[in-house]
């Protein structure tokens, strides 16, 4: 439910305005710390409820809802996502795998955006899931538990750039392919196109909250138009006879592609469906850019979420009617499952044509993951969390956004591509390294909230009520389920070896030991959690009782 609320300061003396979090419906670090924040200007509810958290207003709010949930859509990007992982879900258990597949896991997804929903609107702040893991875990645990956090979701977005642009150059070139059959790919083809796409989005990424706000609802309307194109022409344009597969195909023969029992194979296959579904956190990132962040933050969060279930299952329906040779879109000669897909299901020339329409909409995918991720480092940084975080915590005077962070996500970007020279395994590892970082980072707080924070949570006027636990109960649930699902290779034995090898568990392990590792060496000694950057804040006094008058201000 939502609900509005006003401003609510607690005092109002001679122009100071002492902020009350209980009143602004928000769970702050200052809860645990006995203080408030104090303003001297007329501000408005935003920021108050942003102070009141313990940071200072730094971005225009310049983001309506509609525009914060089009950022999330273009992330989100369902036909692009299904097409860059459509090997996984199709390959592992076939089509109807890939239907039942979608229907299990798009369901308990759910469950995870409903409760991140609810958190967005009590803390409605760019550091999202790292702030509210911070403020939610119990006494002394806060800095290490945001920690983890922090560089879990840290890493799950600066992949993203990398997986999507990586997805998209390699989309091009299959295209070109197509086109010029004579054409061979080259890894290093791909590779400089791959830095051309990263490029020209630090281009795009670095301009003002408003620009950015027109550019991503562009990308939306360019995702929905190629999305019910897809849905459309596919069942309509398809040259196979008959044209479509029965309903036993679709519904009922699962296809094992693994060398794993079949019912593990059909929870392996939910990659495809949990990578596409990652985006929905993106408004919780940009709430500080946003007008009445603590319902419109919620409000796009729900929107995408739940749009995602239903046109991404619309589009895994159409594909499991419509595909013909599994095997030739899996491991088919353009080294890309939707290229050869459209070529199998529309012919050459208008499948060529359908699979350009989707390279447009991807490029938007990458765009809006940009932002995302940029918004993310920006946060962390604020806080000292990151190395170097002086640099990427700077707000541009002329564009009020974080230029630098932009150009810092990137670079990662960069150089996680140089992953695809080792081999296809390698790079394709990020997909399923995204995932499992996103996932720990959106459950994590939402486990802390069930488990530990008992009534140091505030709802916020979005909020799930007495379904709050239940729903947090699931979304524990599922992201146990999938950790090691997603950390499996498909084949085992002495089919297993270097280019098969599933590599999840050794660049998120490796990474979040490094994270590890610098914290108990040296960041437990001064990291401790969110960094208050308000101007003016007071403490009561417990040697002098209680009163406006029996306090001390803190610069």
């Amino acid at each position: 439910m939502e609900k509005a609320i006003e401003r609510a300061p607690v005092s109002s003396t001679s122009g100071r305005y002492t902020i009350d979090e209980a009143a602004l419906h928000v769970t702050s670090v200052f809860t645990k710390k006995g203080e408030h924040a104090v303003l001297y200007h007329t501000a408005d509810s935003d920021e108050d409820i942003l102070v009141a958290l313990g940071y200072k207003q730094e971005f225009k709010r310049d983001f309506t809802w509609i525009e914060s949930f089009s950022v999330s859509f273009s992330v989100l990007g369902l036909l692009p996502s299904v097409a860059s992982t459509l090997g996984y879900n199709l390959g592992y258990s076939g089509q109807a795998g890939s239907v039942w597949g979608w229907i299990v896991a798009g369901i308990l997804i759910q469950s995870v955006v409903f409760g991140m929903a609810e958190l967005c609107s009590s803390m409605p702040t760019a550091g999202g899931l790292y702030y509210a893991t911070a403020v939610l875990a119990p006494e002394g645990w806060g800095p290490f538990a945001s920690w983890c956090v922090g560089w879990s979701n840290f890493l799950g977005f600066t992949t993203g750039p990398c997986s999507l642009n990586y997805a998209l150059a390699s989309m091009i070139l299959a295209a070109a392919e197509i086109a010029e059959p004579d054409y061979v790919t080259q890894t290093w083809h791909v590779y400089l196109v791959f830095l051309l796409l990263l490029f020209i989005q630090g281009l795009l990424a670095m301009n003002s909250t408003k620009i950015l706000g027109y550019i991503n609802i562009i990308g939306t309307i360019a995702n929905m138009l190629v999305l019910f194109i897809f849905i459309i022409w596919l069942p309509v344009g398809a040259i196979n006879h008959p044209k479509f597969n029965d309903n036993h195909t679709v519904w009922t023969s699962v296809q094992n592609g693994t060398e794993w029992p079949t019912g593990w194979a059909f929870i392996m296959g939910f990659l495809s469906v949990i990578w596409t579904m990652s985006g929905f956190d993106t408004p919780f990132h940009l709430s500080e850019e946003c007008a009445n962040a603590n319902i419109a933050g919620p409000r796009a969060i729900i929107m995408t979420g739940q749009l995602g279930l239903y046109l991404g299952f619309a589009i895994i329906l159409v594909i499991a009617y419509t595909v013909k040779d599994v095997t030739d879109v899996v491991a088919g000669a353009y080294g890309q499952p939707m290229a050869s897909l459209c070529v199998q299901v529309l012919g050459k020339n208008p499948g060529l044509a359908m699979f350009a329409l989707n390279i447009v909409a991807q490029f938007f995918v990458g765009q809006g993951c940009t932002i995302a991720s940029s918004r993310v480092v920006f946060a962390y940084s604020r806080d000292g969390a990151i190395p170097g975080s002086r640099w990427w915590s700077k707000v541009n005077e002329r564009t009020k956004t974080p230029v630098n962070s932009v150009w810092f996500v990137l670079a990662i970007g960069a150089l996680l591509g140089l992953l695809m020279f080792a081999s296809p395994v390698a790079i394709g590892a990020v997909f399923s390294i995204g995932a499992i970082a996103q996932y720990v980072s959106f459950v994590t707080p939402l486990a802390l909230k069930l488990f530990f924070a008992g009534d140091n949570f505030r709802p916020g006027p979005w909020n799930l009520g007495r379904w709050s636990k239940p729903v947090g109960a699931v979304a524990v649930g599922w992201l146990l389920l999938i950790v090691p699902a997603l950390c499996f290779p498909s084949v085992k034995g002495g089919d297993l070896n270097a280019l098969t090898m599933n590599y999840t568990c050794l660049i998120y392990g490796g990474t979040m030991s490094f994270a590890l590792i610098y914290y108990a060496v040296d960041a437990r000694k001064w990291f401790k959690g969110p960094r208050v950057n308000v101007e003016h804040r007071i403490y009561s006094d417990p040697g002098s009782g209680t009163g406006s008058d029996r306090i001390v201000e803190k610069a």
